[in-house]
C-alpha cells in the first residue's frame, strides 16, 4: 500500500466493522483504480475492496449486488460498507476462478460454462419479472453507450495504424457506420447486463449446486440491456479460447431455454462485434496511456472474434471499413514501443 493514510483509514474501517486487528494481504487489482485485500480474523476470512473516491464509487456495486441477490445467483454478501471512503468488506468466495480451474481441469469446460449460462438465464428471468422497476432504475444500455464504447477502437487503436490526424478524420466515418447498424438492429432492453462476464470474473464454488456454483465479481457497471451481451462476453472471452463445441452447446441452450427468437444469432454477433471493438480500444489504451503492454497479448484472440462477428451481413459496412483501413498484419499484437497515443473523443 503506497499511501499510509489510506492504509490507516482501512484499518479504522475494519475496526468499526468489528474486524479490528485483522491480518491483511494483497489479493488483486484490476484495470481500474480498485484493489482488493484478503483479511483474516477470528470472524473468518473476507475481502476488503478499496475503491478510492473520486476515481471509484462503491454505490453501484452495492446496488447491483442487491439486484443479483434477487436473481438468486451467487454474489458476495456485503459484511460492512463505508460508501464515503470507498471501502467494502465482502464475503470471500475463494480463489477458484474459472480460468484457474480450467487450466488444471480443461475437461470441465462444458460443465462450468453450462452452469454460467444457467446463471445468465436466472438473471434474465428475474430481470423480466422485475422489469417495471429495474428498467427505470438501471441506466439503459442504449445507442449512446454502444457508440461511446465502439468509438474506443477509432480513438485508441486506429491511430496506431493510420496516425493521429487521419484517425481523427476517420472517427466520424466509423461512428456513422455504427449508427446505421444500430438503427437497423433489433437489440432488446429487458435484462440486467453484467457487462464483464468472463472466466476471470467468475468463481467456481464447489460446495454449491447448479448455477449457484458460479460466483460473480466485477459487476458494478451493470446496465439495462440485451441478455445476449453477457453470453457473448462469456463465450468470446478475450483471455482464453473456448472450445467451439462449448460455444455451440451454451448458445443453443441459452436460446432455447431463454425463449429467444430467430433474431438471437444476429443480436449475438452484433453485440460481439461491438464488444470486441471496445476491447481492442481498451487494451490499446491500457498499453499506450497506462503503461500495461501485457494486454496486447490478448489482441490476436480479440481480433479473431471481431473479424468473425463482422461476417454478419448487417455489419458489412463496418467490415469494409476495417478491411480498407486496417491491414491484416495489424489485426493482432502491435509493437508497444511504436505506440503513438490516442485521439480525444
Amino acid at each position: 500500500m503506497s499511501d499510509p493514510k489510506r492504509s490507516e483509514a482501512m484499518d479504522a474501517f475494519l475496526h468499526r466493522a468489528g474486524w479490528s486487528g485483522a491480518a491483511r494481504s494483497t489479493l488483486a487489482g484490476d484495470a481500474s483504480f480498485r484493489r482488493y485485500e484478503r483479511v483474516a480474523h477470528a470472524n473468518g476470512a473476507a475481502v476488503l475492496m478499496d475503491a478510492p473516491p473520486p476515481h471509484e464509487d462503491v454505490r453501484p456495486f452495492l446496488d447491483v449486488t442487491a439486484r443479483l441477490t434477487v436473481c438468486d445467483v451467487s454474489v458476495p454478501k456485503i459484511l460492512a460498507a463505508d460508501e464515503a471512503q470507498g471501502f467494502l468488506l465482502i464475503e470471500d468466495l475463494g480463489d477458484a476462478l474459472f480460468t484457474r480451474v480450467l487450466r488444471e481441469s480443461p475437461a470441465r469446460e462444458e460443465e462450468l460454462y453450462l452452469a454460467a449460462t444457467e446463471a445468465l438465464l436466472a438473471i434474465a428471468r428475474a430481470s423480466r419479472a422485475n422489469a417495471g422497476a429495474w428498467s427505470r432504475e438501471l441506466k439503459p444500455y442504449d445507442t449512446a453507450v454502444y457508440l461511446r464504447e465502439a468509438a474506443l477502437f477509432a480513438e485508441w487503436f486506429l491511430p496506431q495504424v493510420t496516425g493521429i490526424d487521419r484517425a481523427r478524420r476517420l472517427r466520424e466515418e466509423y461512428l456513422a457506420l455504427w449508427r446505421d447498424v444500430l438503427a437497423a438492429a433489433q437489440l432488446k432492453r429487458d435484462c440486467l447486463v453484467h457487462r464483464d462476464y468472463h472466466a476471470d470474473n467468475l468463481l467456481w464454488l464447489d460446495a454449491r449446486n447448479g448455477h449457484h456454483a458460479v460466483g460473480m465479481l466485477d459487476y458494478q457497471d451493470a446496465l439495462w440491456g440485451d441478455a445476449a451481451y453477457d453470453l457473448v462476453s462469456l463465450l468470446e472471452d478475450a483471455r482464453r479460447d473456448v472450445a467451439p463445441a462449448t460455444v455451440e452447446l451454451c448458445a443453443g441452450h441459452f436460446r432455447k431455454a431463454g425463449g429467444e427468437g430467430d433474431d438471437f444469432a444476429a443480436r449475438y454477433a452484433l453485440l460481439g462485434a461491438q464488444r470486441n471493438a471496445k476491447i481492442i480500444g481498451i487494451f490499446t489504451r491500457l498499453t499506450v496511456r497506462d503503461g500495461k503492454p501485457h494486454y496486447l497479448d490478448y489482441l490476436p484472440r480479440v481480433w479473431g472474434h471481431f473479424m468473425h462477428d463482422l461476417t454478419l451481413p448487417l455489419l458489412a459496412p463496418v467490415r469494409q471499413f476495417v478491411d480498407h483501413h486496417v491491414p491484416a498484419a495489424w489485426r493482432g499484437r502491435f509493437v508497444a514501443d511504436a505506440a503513438i497515443g490516442g485521439i480525444a473523443a
